[in-house]
């Protein structure tokens, strides 16, 4: 799972500074979390982001946005509170924006109604 800079973020999702509308720039699905390194929810879901990109591998990109490193991002999304997650369509469409930590079950339920892509391994549930 990549961290992106600004720059980074400009040339492979969306550049801000050259478009008034949204236009994706990547050819998969993508998830981005907006996190910083103090905070809590944001470590906690780390291990949740690398089992989903690992799950998902090939059919959904992953992404990291350093919110101290990167606050001109931040901004440009209104990030108010993190963890935050973004969910990009690869079909152009606008994206949608998630706070606060969700577990892999929660991850699976929006890739599948966002994304349209059902999770890659079935999970097991004992009552």
């Amino acid at each position: 799972m990549e961290v992106l800079t600004t720059e980074q973020f400009k040339e492979r999702i969306f550049d801000y500074t050259k478009e008034r509308e949204w236009k994706f720039k990547g050819t998969r699905p993508t998830i981005i979390d907006f996190y910083a390194d103090w905070c809590g929810p944001c470590r906690m879901l780390g291990p949740v982001l690398e089992d989903v990109a690992r799950r998902y591998a090939g059919q959904i990109d992953v992404f990291k946005v350093d919110t101290e490193a990167s606050p001109e991002l931040a901004s440009v999304f209104g990030i108010r509170g993190i963890p935050s997650i973004l969910f990009i369509p690869a079909d152009g469409s606008q994206p949608a924006m998630v706070s606060g930590f969700i577990p892999s079950e929660g991850f699976d339920r929006a890739i599948a109604d966002i994304f349209g892509i059902k999770s890659p391994t079935s999970r097991i549930i004992l009552n």
